[in-house]
């Protein structure tokens, strides 16, 4: 038969923590959104204007932006979205 009975307690939860880490989960989410949209927006600015050159430098601000938006909680998805709108823009003018 199985033992039910309990050995030792199970210490209490640290709601404390578990806010902060859900924080960190939620921003980590925005930020890495953001920038991969920015990413598939330099794709297609590659890919249809046949402009790689500035789909690697909108690519290259992505990557800069999410560093600094993980970085900075206060800037948050703010930073990567620079690159998105720049490469939206790219996408539209060339």
């Amino acid at each position: 038969m199985a033992d039910h009975a309990h050995h030792a307690e199970a210490p209490a939860m640290d709601y404390p923590e578990h806010e902060r880490t859900y924080t960190g989960f939620i921003h980590f989410s925005e930020v890495g959104t953001v920038a991969c949209l920015a990413i598939v927006a330099a794709l297609a600015v590659g890919g249809t204007k046949h402009a790689w050159g500035t789909a690697l430098i909108g690519t290259l601000f992505a990557v800069l932006g999410t560093g600094i938006g993980i970085a900075a909680p206060s800037i948050g998805w703010r930073a990567p979205l620079v690159s998105l709108v720049l490469m939206l823009l790219a996408l539209v003018l060339l």
